[in-house]
């Protein structure tokens, strides 16, 4: 029989999984490093279980004893499944910016759970570091595990995650992009990577209002970067010392808004329902797209569940109050959401034979007519059926130059696509556009039609 003996033995061993449409303006190939395949559905069941390993074998904690906390929520369901398997009682602190999905998941599985302000100093009383802290030293028998300054955080990731991504890439890995919050996960994985290659970059996703990428860049802490912010897991207004900045090649700062829209194209165009840190994670890759070549292999770190975000980024009133999601669709919603993005064009010397078997060949509707890279005309199917029913034989051979009709228009991808009326017709199918990377796409009627 083939089972595992409790709960915590299915941690680890989580998929890589290639990114197709959200990464198909990137030149290289993205992998995924899904951590929600983890039994509490976050990459911090791994050090949660390390923690209590390494406390217990220091006699930090005894039989019965109480494990104490300071969450965004992800740490604490790990610590909570290890609670309930070996029969400790759990307390955890954590923020009034937290999703309430993750405060009942935490209660769900037993857990005490004390909600403190997010906008005070770490230093301040009601703070859920100071809180967490003062709790362990009023209970018996119970372990604070403060997993920002608890080193088994960065050595559970050293001892499996930057493991299993070097064996599930072949050692072909270039760049690991991760959000960094605790600093164990980039310091662990990273350490362990760049033992093997030592030009593999490491890429941190941090958030505006962290101190972060200042601090790496000038090592001056400075606590005007601090300021309050949506984005959960990630950021920090302190230096915990599970970040090893030697460790990490680059910060790239995220907005809330952009966080939360590549985490939903994440849902809508992968099938894969992630928290607000994938979304940060994706937006720094994008961000530093530039920087890719064709060969390289990237490996993006995906924390956690989507399922802990329903009631915020995944609903649309949560994203309209933030001013994150717009009531109309724009030209770009539309080119995210197709399918199939491949610009297929003809060139003004191709025939018509030419234009017939490459529309049939992909089930197209029409056709951008190029002279090199110049869009200069445009052919339809109605026009080609038109052209070879009015003279079969000899207007096979046509050059397009002679039969093509007019070129579509290009509109700007942030148009509202309520305003594409003035450009598409009967006689017009079709537009194009162009995106921020300086690609094409063609957007037709059925595009729109699909899309809304």
């Amino acid at each position: 029989m083939d089972f595992k003996n409790n709960v915590l033995e299915t941690i680890g061993n989580t998929p890589l999984v290639k990114l197709n449409s959200v990464v198909a303006d990137l030149p290289c190939l993205v992998l995924a490093k899904v951590e929600t395949f983890n039994p509490g559905n976050s990459i911090k069941d791994r050090m949660a279980v390390k923690m209590i390993d390494d406390a217990e074998a220091r006699g930090d904690i005894k039989p019965g004893g109480t494990i104490i906390e300071c969450t965004s929520g992800n740490t604490g369901m790990g610590l909570a499944l290890v609670a309930c398997v070996r029969g400790y009682r759990c307390i955890f602190t954590t923020t009034d910016k937290q999703s309430k999905e993750k405060v009942d998941l935490l209660k769900a599985l037993g857990a005490e759970v004390i909600v403190c302000p997010t906008n005070v100093e770490p230093e301040d009383p009601r703070s859920y570091y100071a809180v967490a802290e003062r709790l362990s030293k009023e209970i018996p028998n119970s372990f604070w595990c403060n997993q920002y300054d608890n080193l088994s955080n960065r050595q559970a990731h050293y001892e499996s995650t930057g493991p299993e991504i070097w064996k599930q890439t072949d050692g072909k890995i270039t760049h690991m992009v991760v959000g960094v919050g605790t600093g164990g996960t980039v310091s662990g994985t990273g350490k362990y990577l760049l033992e093997q290659n030592p030009n593999i970059q490491i890429w941190g996703a941090d958030t505006y209002g962290s101190v972060f990428k200042k601090y790496h860049e000038t090592g001056i802490f400075d606590p005007k970067e601090i300021y309050p912010y949506i984005t959960e897991g990630i950021g920090e207004d302190i230096l915990p010392k599970n970040v090893d900045f030697s460790v990490i090649s680059a910060f790239e700062k995220v907005t809330d808004k952009d966080a939360a829209l590549w985490a939903r194209r994440l849902a809508r165009e992968e099938g894969l329902l992630l928290g607000y840190s994938a979304g940060s994670a994706l937006g720094a890759l994008w961000q530093r797209r530039r920087e890719l070549k064709p060969d390289d292999v990237v490996v993006v770190i995906f924390h956690d569940h989507g399922s802990r975000y329903v009631g915020k980024i995944f609903n649309d009133d949560w994203m309209r109050e933030r001013g994150f999601l717009e009531d109309e669709l724009k030209v770009c919603d539309i080119i995210a959401r197709k399918k199939a993005r491949h610009f297929y064009a003809a060139q003004v010397n191709d025939s018509v034979r030419d234009a017939f078997n490459l529309m049939k060949s992909h089930d197209l509707s029409q056709l951008p007519v190029m002279d090199g890279d110049q869009v200069v005309g445009s052919i339809t199917e109605t026009r080609v059926l038109h052209i070879l029913l009015e003279n079969p034989i000899g207007n096979y051979d046509r050059p397009l130059r002679e039969v093509m009709g007019p070129a579509f228009p290009v509109v700007n991808e942030s148009l509202p696509i309520s305003q594409l009326t003035h450009y598409m017709s009967k006689e017009t199918p079709a537009v194009l556009a162009h995106d921020r990377s300086g690609g094409i796409h063609i957007v037709t009627q059925y595009d729109l039609i699909h899309c809304i």
